[in-house]
């Protein structure tokens, strides 16, 4: 990244899902950038054609386990295990060493163990709560945009969870990064 580059990360959590995806993935298209959907795997399965749609677009894909699981909850060899099938679902799409736990919490062991397997943890600096029915997504499109800077990974959703609150946010969060100069990237 040159020093006068403004550049920020989009990611997505929780997909793919075959309306709210494809609704980002329009978006994304119409403003002409790429971002980093991190999959869950049992929905990579359900959804293959959006899967391949992410990835011919140009979009980076990441793991998010297969199954959606807490870390901290789990054993360390269910949590492996977990990952790993993720893993050979993600790679009938593409490669990727990207992984971003749920909820953002993983034991240390589990981060290592994931280290080892040639991983990249991903986490975040900006959370945009996009899952909460409840937000009053104008003050949290305030406070997103305030908190953005270069190298910023924020975190959406593609689910239907999100979905409403999603339409809200992410084209006027665009809108106002591209009017400061920033450009957006996957991560990879």
């Amino acid at each position: 990244m040159a020093k006068n580059e403004k550049t920020i990360y989009l990611t997505f959590d929780d997909g793919p899902n075959d309306i709210v995806t494809n609704e980002v993935l329009d978006i994304l298209n119409k403003n002409k950038i790429k971002a980093t959907f991190f999959s869950v795997g049992e929905n990579a399965n359900k959804f293959p054609e959006v899967m391949d749609r992410i990835v011919s677009e140009g979009h980076s894909i990441g793991n998010h386990t297969y199954n959606h699981l807490k870390g901290w909850t789990s054993p360390i060899d269910e949590y492996i295990e977990n990952v790993e099938k993720c893993q050979l679902q993600l790679l009938n799409h593409d490669s990727c060493n990207l992984f971003r736990p749920p909820y953002g919490r993983i034991t240390k062991k589990q981060g290592q163990s994931i280290i080892n397997l040639g991983f990249k943890i991903i986490m975040w600096d900006i959370l945009s709560y996009d899952y909460d029915k409840n937000l009053n997504c104008k003050d949290s499109l305030t406070k997103i945009s305030k908190r953005t800077r270069n190298g910023s990974i924020i975190v959406f959703h593609d689910s239907l969870k999100a979905q409403a609150q999603l339409h809200q946010i992410l084209p006027k969060y665009i809108e106002n990064m591209l009017d400061r100069g920033f450009q957006f990237k996957p991560i990879i």
